[in-house]
């Protein structure tokens, strides 16, 4: 109480040195560092109160725009929650530091803080989330490092299947046979295409199923591997799925159409409405198509259909 009989209220010593240090993250981050490096006199690291620290720092750099150490103040955080036997929030900084390595364009970091977050995601028993952590580091790498991209989604796919939730792969299957279309890759592409055919066929999505069949049919012929699509097609034909749809029809038809050297059917049939639904790295390549000599193919299969002589045969 003070001389006029008001109560006056203290504010307390540490409330105040809190919200002193809150304002500067430089501090934070120093405090933190000081509770997790043992000494003479601190014999064991105080990871509860550094984590929370390290939280304060991360969100005090991000909002002052201060990339890099919000990315640090973040990989620091991940790791004190690891420490604390927290995985799922430990993933969740990892994440966001990520998302800041991201914007630095440090791709290597991009890939590792992704990674090491599905495995924490994995840890707490999270199929879904890890899954789609290396998602997004393989959305992120597409341009930069599209080879990591790609494992990155294959491995994205492999947790979600072994899980046994296809229907949840399907936008990542179709995402990289994108990234190998770029890469000229169109053996892989086509493989990416039937296996995305396969999961589909495993949770009874007929549709996506046969687009991927057709799809993995025109990469062959975009590749000028007639004999490879036609194989394809044999293969795909013995699914009863694709045998009855429109898209079986339309791989046909653009068979015979190779088979006749018709350059002008295969460029209408390019445009039809089987095509137009397909995903669009596909449509694109489809709408370039035919890439090579299709005249050859005539006389080829014209010699093929004609019947060897036999000089035994006098009648």
């Amino acid at each position: 109480m003070n001389r006029k009989g008001v109560h006056k209220t203290r504010r307390p010593r540490n409330q105040y040195n809190t919200t002193m240090a809150s304002s500067d993250p430089n501090k934070l981050l120093s405090k933190a560092d000081k509770l997790t490096r043992l000494s003479l006199t601190r014999w064991s690291a105080d990871w509860k109160t550094a984590t929370v620290l390290y939280e304060q720092a991360a969100n005090g750099f991000r909002v002052s725009k201060n990339i890099e150490k919000a990315k640090t103040a973040y990989e620091k955080a991940s790791q004190g929650q690891q420490m604390l036997s927290s995985p799922w929030d430990a993933a969740k900084h990892m994440e966001s530091a990520a998302a800041l390595a991201k914007e630095l364009s440090n791709w290597r970091e991009v890939a590792d803080f992704y990674q090491k977050a599905s495995e924490l995601f994995m840890e707490c028993g999270r199929p879904q989330p890890a899954s789609d952590a290396l998602a997004k580091g393989a959305r992120a790498l597409e341009d930069t490092m599209p080879e990591e991209a790609i494992q990155l989604y294959t491995d994205a796919i492999t947790i979600l299947e072994d899980d046994e939730k296809e229907q949840m792969s399907f936008d990542l299957y179709r995402a990289v046979t994108s990234v190998y279309i770029k890469l000229e890759k169109y053996t892989d592409a086509a493989s990416s295409l039937l296996r995305l055919g396969l999961a589909a066929d495993k949770c009874n999505a007929t549709n996506s199923q046969t687009k991927a069949y057709l799809g993995a049919i025109i990469v062959y012929l975009y590749a000028h591997d007639f004999k490879q699509a036609e194989q394809c097609y044999n293969d795909c034909t013995q699914i009863d799925a694709f045998l009855k749809s429109d898209h079986s029809r339309c791989a046909g038809k653009f068979l015979s159409a190779y088979t006749d050297g018709d350059v002008d059917e295969i460029k209408k049939i390019a445009q039809s409405s089987a095509v137009s639904h397909l995903d669009h790295a596909i449509i694109r390549l489809a709408r370039k198509l035919p890439t090579g000599d299709v005249s050859s193919l005539k006389a080829v299969t014209a010699e093929d259909d004609e019947e060897p002589l036999d000089e035994n045969d006098l009648t």
